[in-house]
């Protein structure tokens, strides 16, 4: 049971934006959060392009702040809580700030919480050092500490991120409905009960062309989200603009019907999510909004030049309790082995969507990110 947190406290979250739109995804869906639960955020961030479709109606009481400009002045409020997301460092500029704010406070002073948030693993570390004290000895912060908080999939961890009313909005989510709406914007038969719903956020998987062959032997909807996913399934069937629909929104394969969607806010990412039979997804934002949806999904994880991301797959699929259907599944998708790449029967899937409701349920009865933070905040404060 985490503890209450005192309203309202002054939020500054810094982001650099190193991976398309995972960073500033989960960034953004931390800030709102806050915000919703009454707090002020300011989210200094390097690269905010992607938050004019990701979030175009913004949020109230988000500010915006520009990486590397001046820290707030003598009419702002300063920071009651500092988070450096995925180990981005705070400019020393700002941190000497906070101090001099601080102790202009006088001796009832209370400093700001100090918060590392790291990036989300299931590997046996995650437990060890989540809410670990790294006390500075050197620079604008020295005598202070900063507190890493991790993230994760179990009791010991500091939880995913999911807003209180996520379920209840799933729950009256209707998918039939949502697919009629989407078959009859692209000018496609919506396939009825036959058909099978995929949707597509990846990087460039080895295995993309034989996974389009496979949709083109049986009655697939696949749903591919813009950039890099977008160029991969392209460069896979060797096709150009010009082998596309006029309106270069839709492709027809044999049975395989191919949606190219444009960039989409988050709350419809996560309908388009709710509304397929399974969601092929990659990095750290679109892994926890398709564990939520509660359909069965394989993961695209980020690579690392060292192999490092390997172990980190094979720990998320313990966690799992993947079946060995799922797991080969992965390994090949995310280029461990050169096994061929089995496309999931009817009986395959509905033990996958088993699997994933059952990881769920497991998450449902712990406290989410934000909640922990919270706690974590008062309990420093």
């Amino acid at each position: 049971m985490t503890l209450p947190c005192p309203l309202p406290l002054q939020w500054d979250v810094f982001c650099r934006v190193i991976d398309n739109f995972g960073d500033i995804g989960v960034c953004w869906r931390l800030v709102a959060q806050l915000a919703d639960r009454g707090h002020r955020v300011r989210l200094w961030v390097d690269d905010a392009s992607a938050l004019q479709w990701m979030a175009p109606a913004g949020c109230p009481g988000v500010e915006l702040r520009a990486w590397g400009s001046p820290p707030p002045g003598s009419h702002e409020s300063p920071p009651d809580v500092m988070v450096e997301a995925f180990g981005c460092d705070i400019a020393p500029e700002f941190i000497a700030y906070s101090a001099y704010s601080s102790s202009a406070r006088g001796q009832n002073g209370i400093e700001p919480v100090w918060i590392n948030l790291e990036y989300l693993s299931a590997e046996r570390y995650v437990e060890r050092n989540h809410k670990l004290a790294s006390p500075l000895s050197s620079g604008p912060g020295a005598g202070r500490t900063r507190w890493f908080f991790y993230p994760g999939f179990t009791p010991a961890t500091g939880g995913l991120l999911r807003e209180p009313d996520l379920m209840a909005r799933r729950a009256a989510f209707d998918p039939t409905a949502w697919r009629r709406a989407h078959a009859a914007a692209y000018g496609l038969d919506d396939g009825g009960a036959g058909q099978r719903w995929v949707s597509l956020f990846c990087y460039e998987p080895a295995a993309l062309p034989e996974l389009l062959r496979h949709g083109q032997a049986q009655p697939t909807q696949l749903l591919v989200t813009p950039g890099r996913p977008t160029a991969a399934v392209r460069a896979a069937l060797h096709e150009n603009i010009a082998q596309i629909s006029p309106q270069g929104l839709s492709d027809k394969r044999g049975q395989l019907c191919i949606s190219y969607l444009p960039a989409r806010p988050q709350t419809a990412f996560d309908h388009m999510l709710w509304a397929c039979d399974l969601n092929l997804v990659r990095g750290e934002d679109s892994l926890v909004r398709a564990l939520w949806a509660g359909q069965p999904l394989v993961w695209q994880i980020y690579p690392q030049h060292d192999n490092a991301h390997h172990d980190k797959l094979w720990a998320f699929l313990d966690w799992l309790q993947a079946p060995a259907s799922l797991r080969q599944f992965h390994a090949t998708w995310n280029g461990l082995d050169t096994a061929p790449l089995q496309w999931p029967g009817d009986d395959t899937l509905a033990e996958w969507s088993s699997c994933i409701a059952a990881a769920r349920a497991r998450l449902l009865t712990q406290d989410n990110l934000v909640a922990q933070l919270l706690g974590f905040v008062a309990e420093k404060r």
